[in-house]
């Protein structure tokens, strides 16, 4: 049998389990599972085993993307030049025209690209109107 010392947080975390009606050794397993180990953290820690940017030098900061290595082997991936990357990049963050826009617009004269976010937006606006009318009814 074992046992834990539950401090408050667990103790509402299991009675909102037992709502669930799950079994009381199961529910005292998945109370304690959702909290991280080790108590409260020590003061001025921001945790996390990775090592502080402020000791990589300026050249270092300038050609690598530092922090974004998500694997446990390997580096961080280094900043290329403008021109390795492929053209789409450049555009993700342009602004495209809302549906309100798109429809005051003539179809027929719509690039494809726009045509196809007309047909979306249209679609899933069409759709919330259905659902909110069966909704009232």
């Amino acid at each position: 049998m074992l046992s834990f010392k539950l401090d408050t947080k667990d103790m509402s975390c299991r009675r909102l389990m037992r709502s669930f009606i799950i079994p009381n050794k199961a529910t005292l397993l998945v109370a304690i599972r959702g909290f991280a180990a080790g108590g409260k953290a020590k003061k001025g820690s921001k945790g996390g085993d990775a090592p502080k940017a402020a000791g990589l030098s300026k050249e270092v900061k300038s050609t690598t993307v530092y922090g974004a290595n998500i694997l446990k082997e390997g580096g961080d991936p280094k900043i290329l030049p403008d021109a390795e990357y492929p053209d789409w990049l450049w555009h993700l963050l342009d602004k495209r025209p809302p549906l309100s826009e798109l429809r005051r617009k003539d179809s027929e004269t719509l690039p494809f690209e726009d045509l196809k976010r007309f047909v979306k937006l249209d679609n899933r606006a069409r759709i919330k109107d259905n659902n909110a009318g069966r909704a009232k009814s």
